[in-house]
Protein backbone atom coordinates (compact mmCIF):
# COMPACT_ATOMS: atom_id res chain seq x y z
CA UNK A 1 0.00 0.00 0.00
CA UNK A 2 1.28 3.43 -0.80
CA UNK A 3 0.08 7.00 -0.74
CA UNK A 4 1.07 10.46 0.43
CA UNK A 5 2.05 11.20 4.02
CA UNK A 6 -1.01 11.66 6.19
CA UNK A 7 -3.26 9.56 3.93
CA UNK A 8 -4.07 7.12 6.74
CA UNK A 9 -1.79 4.19 5.83
CA UNK A 10 -0.42 3.68 9.34
CA UNK A 11 -3.88 4.16 10.86
CA UNK A 12 -5.22 1.47 8.54
CA UNK A 13 -2.46 -0.94 9.61
CA UNK A 14 -3.28 -0.22 13.26
CA UNK A 15 -6.97 -0.93 12.60
CA UNK A 16 -6.15 -4.20 10.81
CA UNK A 17 -3.99 -5.21 13.80
CA UNK A 18 -6.76 -4.38 16.25
CA UNK A 19 -4.67 -1.69 17.92
CA UNK A 20 -7.38 0.88 17.24
CA UNK A 21 -11.08 0.49 16.56
CA UNK A 22 -12.30 2.05 13.31
CA UNK A 23 -14.95 4.77 13.57
CA UNK A 24 -17.07 2.85 11.05
CA UNK A 25 -17.07 -0.62 9.57
CA UNK A 26 -15.40 -3.76 10.81
CA UNK A 27 -12.10 -5.59 10.52
CA UNK A 28 -12.45 -9.32 9.93
CA UNK A 29 -10.00 -12.19 9.81
CA UNK A 30 -11.85 -15.03 8.14
CA UNK A 31 -15.12 -15.35 10.03
CA UNK A 32 -13.76 -13.51 13.08
CA UNK A 33 -14.82 -9.89 13.56
CA UNK A 34 -11.75 -8.41 15.23
CA UNK A 35 -13.55 -5.17 16.08
CA UNK A 36 -16.19 -7.06 18.10
CA UNK A 37 -13.67 -8.84 20.31
CA UNK A 38 -13.10 -7.69 23.89
CA UNK A 39 -9.67 -6.10 24.34
CA UNK A 40 -8.00 -9.14 25.91
CA UNK A 41 -9.28 -11.46 23.16
CA UNK A 42 -8.16 -8.95 20.52
CA UNK A 43 -4.70 -8.81 22.16
CA UNK A 44 -4.50 -12.62 22.17
CA UNK A 45 -5.57 -12.77 18.51
CA UNK A 46 -2.93 -10.20 17.60
CA UNK A 47 -0.22 -12.07 19.58
CA UNK A 48 -1.11 -15.40 17.96
CA UNK A 49 -1.81 -14.20 14.42
CA UNK A 50 0.00 -10.94 13.60
CA UNK A 51 3.63 -9.95 13.23
CA UNK A 52 4.02 -6.18 13.45
CA UNK A 53 6.83 -4.01 12.10
CA UNK A 54 6.20 -0.50 13.37
CA UNK A 55 7.75 2.61 11.83
CA UNK A 56 9.28 3.43 15.20
CA UNK A 57 10.30 -0.22 15.85
CA UNK A 58 9.39 -0.27 19.59
CA UNK A 59 12.58 -2.07 20.57
CA UNK A 60 13.93 -2.15 24.11
CA UNK A 61 17.31 -0.41 23.79
CA UNK A 62 18.79 -2.01 26.90
CA UNK A 63 18.13 -5.53 25.56
CA UNK A 64 20.29 -7.34 23.03
CA UNK A 65 19.33 -8.07 19.44
CA UNK A 66 18.54 -11.65 20.43
CA UNK A 67 16.48 -10.64 23.48
CA UNK A 68 14.41 -8.21 21.38
CA UNK A 69 13.75 -10.88 18.75
CA UNK A 70 12.67 -13.30 21.49
CA UNK A 71 10.22 -10.83 23.10
CA UNK A 72 7.08 -12.20 21.36
CA UNK A 73 7.80 -15.64 22.82
CA UNK A 74 7.94 -14.23 26.35
CA UNK A 75 4.14 -14.12 26.47
CA UNK A 76 4.23 -17.92 26.56
CA UNK A 77 7.06 -18.35 29.09
CA UNK A 78 9.98 -16.36 30.48
CA UNK A 79 12.64 -18.82 29.34
CA UNK A 80 13.52 -19.85 25.81
CA UNK A 81 14.25 -23.35 24.63
CA UNK A 82 17.38 -24.06 22.61
CA UNK A 83 15.17 -24.49 19.52
CA UNK A 84 13.56 -21.08 20.05
CA UNK A 85 16.93 -19.36 20.59
CA UNK A 86 18.33 -21.06 17.48
CA UNK A 87 15.36 -19.81 15.45
CA UNK A 88 15.89 -16.25 16.74
CA UNK A 89 19.57 -16.45 15.79
CA UNK A 90 18.62 -17.68 12.28
CA UNK A 91 16.21 -14.76 11.91
CA UNK A 92 18.93 -12.32 13.05
CA UNK A 93 21.35 -13.79 10.52
CA UNK A 94 18.62 -13.72 7.87
CA UNK A 95 18.34 -9.94 8.21
CA UNK A 96 22.13 -9.51 8.24
CA UNK A 97 22.72 -9.07 11.97
CA UNK A 98 25.78 -11.08 12.95
CA UNK A 99 26.14 -9.89 16.56
CA UNK A 100 23.00 -11.13 18.39
CA UNK A 101 24.41 -10.17 21.81
CA UNK A 102 24.83 -6.49 20.88
CA UNK A 103 22.54 -4.03 22.66
CA UNK A 104 19.95 -2.61 20.27
CA UNK A 105 20.47 0.90 21.64
CA UNK A 106 23.96 0.82 20.08
CA UNK A 107 22.69 -0.11 16.61
CA UNK A 108 22.11 2.12 13.61
CA UNK A 109 18.52 2.90 12.66
CA UNK A 110 18.72 0.46 9.73
CA UNK A 111 20.00 -2.31 12.00
CA UNK A 112 17.22 -1.60 14.49
CA UNK A 113 14.72 -1.88 11.68
CA UNK A 114 16.08 -5.32 10.81
CA UNK A 115 15.76 -6.40 14.47
CA UNK A 116 12.11 -5.30 14.38
CA UNK A 117 11.48 -7.35 11.24
CA UNK A 118 13.11 -10.46 12.70
CA UNK A 119 11.03 -10.00 15.88
CA UNK A 120 7.82 -9.74 13.81
CA UNK A 121 8.58 -13.08 12.18
CA UNK A 122 9.52 -14.92 15.39
CA UNK A 123 6.09 -16.52 16.00
CA UNK A 124 5.46 -17.47 12.34
CA UNK A 125 2.50 -15.10 12.03
CA UNK A 126 -0.33 -15.69 9.59
CA UNK A 127 -0.42 -11.95 8.90
CA UNK A 128 2.56 -9.58 8.78
CA UNK A 129 1.88 -5.85 8.88
CA UNK A 130 4.97 -3.86 7.97
CA UNK A 131 5.04 -0.06 8.06
CA UNK A 132 7.87 1.17 5.82
CA UNK A 133 10.06 -1.93 6.36
CA UNK A 134 12.76 -0.78 3.92
CA UNK A 135 12.73 2.96 4.69
CA UNK A 136 16.05 3.09 6.55
CA UNK A 137 17.84 0.44 4.55
CA UNK A 138 20.25 0.50 1.64
CA UNK A 139 19.32 -1.36 -1.54
CA UNK A 140 21.06 -4.63 -0.55
CA UNK A 141 19.45 -4.78 2.90
CA UNK A 142 16.10 -3.58 1.56
CA UNK A 143 16.11 -6.48 -0.90
CA UNK A 144 17.19 -8.87 1.87
CA UNK A 145 14.33 -7.71 4.12
CA UNK A 146 11.74 -8.04 1.37
CA UNK A 147 13.12 -11.50 0.52
CA UNK A 148 12.75 -12.46 4.18
CA UNK A 149 9.20 -11.10 4.47
CA UNK A 150 8.05 -12.70 1.22
CA UNK A 151 9.85 -16.00 1.95
CA UNK A 152 8.43 -16.23 5.47
CA UNK A 153 4.95 -15.46 4.17
CA UNK A 154 5.17 -18.15 1.49
CA UNK A 155 6.45 -20.79 3.91
CA UNK A 156 3.71 -20.01 6.44
CA UNK A 157 1.06 -19.36 3.78
CA UNK A 158 0.70 -15.97 5.43
CA UNK A 159 -0.42 -12.61 4.16
CA UNK A 160 1.82 -9.55 4.18
CA UNK A 161 0.57 -5.98 4.11
CA UNK A 162 3.36 -3.50 3.49
CA UNK A 163 3.11 0.27 3.63
CA UNK A 164 5.91 1.74 1.57
CA UNK A 165 7.13 4.56 -0.61
CA UNK A 166 9.98 2.34 -1.87
CA UNK A 167 9.40 1.55 -5.57
CA UNK A 168 11.52 -1.63 -5.32
CA UNK A 169 9.41 -2.95 -2.42
CA UNK A 170 6.15 -2.03 -4.15
CA UNK A 171 7.30 -3.73 -7.37
CA UNK A 172 7.44 -7.04 -5.47
CA UNK A 173 3.84 -6.84 -4.25
CA UNK A 174 1.10 -8.92 -5.80
CA UNK A 175 -1.35 -6.04 -5.33
CA UNK A 176 -0.56 -2.36 -4.81
CA UNK A 177 -3.26 -0.16 -3.33
CA UNK A 178 -3.02 3.61 -3.06
CA UNK A 179 -4.59 5.40 -0.12
CA UNK A 180 -5.42 9.10 -0.43
CA UNK A 181 -7.15 11.10 2.31
CA UNK A 182 -8.27 7.93 4.06
CA UNK A 183 -9.81 6.34 0.97
CA UNK A 184 -8.58 3.87 -1.61
CA UNK A 185 -7.71 5.67 -4.81
CA UNK A 186 -9.21 4.33 -8.06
Amino acid sequence: MTGPSGAGKTSLLHAIAGLVTPEAGTVSWGDLDITALPETARDRWRRDTVGLVFQDFHLLDELSVLENILLPTRFDRWWSSAVTVAKAKRLAAGVGLDRPDQRTGALSRGEQQRVAIARALMRDPQLVLADEPTANLDTVNGTRVMDLLIGAARRAQASVVVVSHDPAALARADIVLRLEAGKLAP
